[in-house]
């Protein structure tokens, strides 16, 4: 066995620190078994760094009046894994109101955060429209933190609002801090979403699928039905289907029929299980990565709806192609059309 690719494999896919715990008390090569040791300790550390710092923001957050939903990180590793030392993650995610973000920018600065790419007020009003998240850099590294006012970019028209996300959140407890968090229910339906962005290229996103299911407080029905009516339920199916064949993950009874009732589904699962299995990476805004998006919605309005907002919707690489006076911003969607033209006519 080759010991360090298996190691290179475990990174890559964000499960180093699992792989660490399982393996803690099998006889391993000396070597082997010092270097998971150093990987699962220096994630500890820095998830401990990461809890605090969440602790920090929340309660500054908090002291405004503003509100902010972290979830994956701490919170997911805290909720499903049970111990913050299982899940790598190497930044903070925030939900927010698009209408709370310039306070929270402010609040941010107060705590040493700056945002990672600089544009003007005009653009970022723009972005705040169109766009989904904003990252921050701190002074102990870059794109540390992300706001998100969306959980998906706007082209993907997925209806789940971050705002409808925020009613219904909770509270829970993170290294010791109380924060906000997702319900059950709208975690394992991010989740699902936040994997079908990257098409399932690591594993750690259909672990955190597979460790969900294993809740015993999630009600199913309800997860159902929110998915039907956002028409994502073939997103969610695959996930699913990965999470079962892949990790041996009980899919419970509410749905099952969404793994047996399309039948696209297993085809679908299959085909990244094997892209999964051969490393297969995808460019995110070549046209096959697109594609794989469009066949992945089920319903012919959202996938419609897909394929306008794709076209028509321009992206931090056109705002900066060429730059306009924000009257004239609505020409941005001829921008988008023509680089997208000369991309598609150059391949």
């Amino acid at each position: 066995m080759d010991w360090h690719d298996f190691l290179r494999l475990a990174e890559q896919h964000g499960v180093l620190p699992l792989v660490a715990r399982n393996l803690a008390a099998h006889a391993l090569p000396t070597e082997i078994s010092r270097q998971l040791r150093s990987a699962y300790e220096e994630n500890v550390q820095r998830t401990l760094r990461f809890a605090g710092e969440l602790g920090r923001i929340a309660a500054c957050l908090e002291g405004k009046h503003l509100r902010a939903v972290p979830y994956k990180g701490p919170v997911l590793a805290e909720s499903v894994y049970g111990d913050l030392a299982l899940r790598s993650f190497h930044d903070l995610d925030f939900l927010i109101s698009p209408a709370d973000f310039e306070p929270i920018k402010q609040a941010l600065a107060e705590l040493g955060y700056r945002p990672s790419a600089q544009l003007t007020p005009a653009v970022e009003r723009f972005w705040l429209r169109k766009g989904y998240e904003r990252a921050f850099d701190g002074d102990a590294g870059k794109n540390l933190i992300e706001l998100q006012w969306r959980v998906l970019p706007y082209f993907y028209a997925v209806g789940l609002t971050v705002d409808d996300l925020m009613v219904r959140s909770g509270r829970t407890s993170v290294g010791g801090h109380a924060v906000s968090c997702l319900t059950p229910e709208d975690s394992l339906l991010v989740l699902c979403l936040h994997a079908s962005k990257h098409l399932w290229t690591r594993l750690i996103w259909i672990c955190d699928i597979a460790q969900t299911l294993r809740q015993p407080a999630i009600d199913y029905a309800l997860a159902l039905s929110r998915a039907r009516s956002f028409g994502i339920l073939r997103i969610m199916g695959v996930g699913l289907w990965l999470a079962n064949h892949l990790l041996s993950a009980d899919v419970p009874q509410p749905l099952q029929r969404l793994i047996t009732g399309d039948p696209r589904v297993p085809v679908l699962g299959q085909e990244f299980a094997a892209r999964l299995a051969a490393g297969a990476a995808y460019g995110l805004n070549s046209p096959e990565y697109f594609r794989l998006i469009l066949r992945l919605r089920e319903r012919p309005a959202d996938r419609c709806r897909y394929l306008w907002r794709l076209v028509w919707t321009p992206g931090v690489s056109d705002l900066a192609a060429v730059q306009l006076p924000e009257p004239l911003f609505p020409l941005y969607r001829g921008v988008r059309l023509a680089r997208l033209m000369r991309k598609i006519f150059r391949m």
